[in-house]
């Protein structure tokens, strides 16, 4: 598992924890009963207090995305992996929000937007709408 936190992002690191994972669950990156590294072990590998990381844990928890079993690590729910196109859909409109925000600020048409898209997803070896995951 690999976390990336931006200590100069403004965003809060548990907030930068539970983006992060989010993501690698919608994304199938961590599947289903997949085994997460204890908080201890996490906060050493990232240099956090580990406070930090049972906050992000727990909010995951409590949204359903990870299940705690009593004595064994922490997992990723196995129904959450069922959700998937969904999940992912969800992530992709959460990246896509700011650049629709700066599209309108633009006052671009619709169909210039549409086509830039379709040039950053050609340019990044999407196969457009026929690509199925």
């Amino acid at each position: 598992m690999l976390l990336f936190i931006d200590r100069h992002d403004g965003t809060p690191v548990y907030r930068q924890i539970i983006d992060q994972l989010r993501f690698q669950i919608a994304s199938g990156g961590l599947a289903g009963g997949e085994e997460l590294p204890s908080t201890r072990a996490l906060s050493a590998e990232l240099g956090l207090n580990p406070m930090t990381v049972s906050k992000a844990y727990a909010a995951l928890e409590r949204e359903g995305l990870l299940e705690r079993r009593p004595g064994l690590p922490l997992v990723v729910a196995r129904n959450e992996t069922e959700r998937g196109e969904a999940a992912r859909r969800d992530e992709l409109r959460k990246a896509l929000e700011p650049a629709a925000r700066v599209a309108a600020q633009l006052e671009l048409a619709e169909e210039v937007v549409v086509e830039t898209l379709r040039e950053l997803l050609a340019e990044n070896g999407a196969a457009g709408e026929d690509k199925k995951s």
